[in-house]
């Protein structure tokens, strides 16, 4: 089996995959103080609870946008696992040219999505992730990461608003049924909601303009990618997988070789 770790500034999301099939997948908080005893234990207990054996686990793979959890995570991977995990990284093979001005800033979350995205998909292709920034990121139908653009994430954006304005108090992320509300819970939450998915579906459509084409798959992955799909005219596909599922690719690349790791 093949464990896969997504750490993001808000979740880690952990996938199992067996026979190149994703089994099971995992979602915890990402918590700079915990221990690699303390998440070791805990990933232990998920696999009992699925009735899975650790020692089945013949890789792990990580891909990280957050450096300050990495010595815990890989210590944990060496400890509890045996294992020396892959890092989506320098020298490792992705089969993407990436067209950026300096490779090395683009986040490994966002280069996993695009080569999940081109494989599964193939191009040109807008991939909008849902996390705690919403990243945007076009391919081309060459396989070549184009760029993209990062917005603040909905639920950034929510604590911004509540934070600021004293009278307004803090609502669940749903969508109402209207957008001209009667009461100020459903005013916040259709605002909120629904000028969110304006602002994806113009970024969307100034990029699909720029790549000068109108056959362009447009896919959501992310947390909050459910809920601006139901309402958006851009968005395609809803993938929610899709980074676990990228990591598994990438893997299957680097395969013979466990080389530690931006990207190539």
């Amino acid at each position: 089996m093949l464990l896969t770790f997504d750490v993001g500034n808000s979740n880690i999301v952990m996938g199992v995959y067996k026979d190149d099939q994703l089994i099971t997948n995992w979602r915890m908080a990402t918590d700079y103080s915990k221990s690699a005893d303390e998440i070791g234990i805990f990933i232990h207990q998920l696999f009992a609870h699925e009735k899975l054996e650790v020692s089945e686990v013949k890789d792990i793979i990580i891909s990280s946008v957050v450096p300050h959890v990495m010595y815990s995570l890989q210590h944990m991977t060496q400890k509890y696992f045996g294992k020396e995990s892959i890092v989506i990284g320098p020298g490792i093979k992705t089969g993407m040219n990436i067209k950026y001005d300096n490779p090395r800033q683009v986040g490994a979350d966002r280069i996993v999505n695009a080569v999940a995205g081109f494989k599964k998909y193939g191009g040109p292709l807008v991939i909008v992730d849902f996390g705690t920034a919403t990243t945007f990121c076009a391919i081309s139908e060459k396989c070549e990461y184009l760029g993209g653009a990062i917005l603040p994430g909905i639920k950034i954006s929510a604590d911004a608003l509540f934070e600021r304005a004293a009278k307004l108090t803090r609502v669940e992320l749903v969508k109402p049924d209207q957008i001209i509300c009667k009461n100020t819970s459903q005013s916040i939450q259709a605002g909120i909601i629904f000028g969110y998915v304006g602002s994806v579906d113009y970024i969307v459509k100034k990029m699909k303009e720029e790549l000068g084409s109108n056959d362009v798959k447009v896919i959501a992955t992310g947390g909050l990618s459910t809920l601006i799909a139901s309402e958006s005219e851009q968005i395609d596909v809803v993938d929610r997988f899709l980074t676990l599922d990228g990591l598994n690719i990438i893997y299957q690349m680097n395969r013979p070789k466990k080389a530690h790791g931006t990207l190539e």
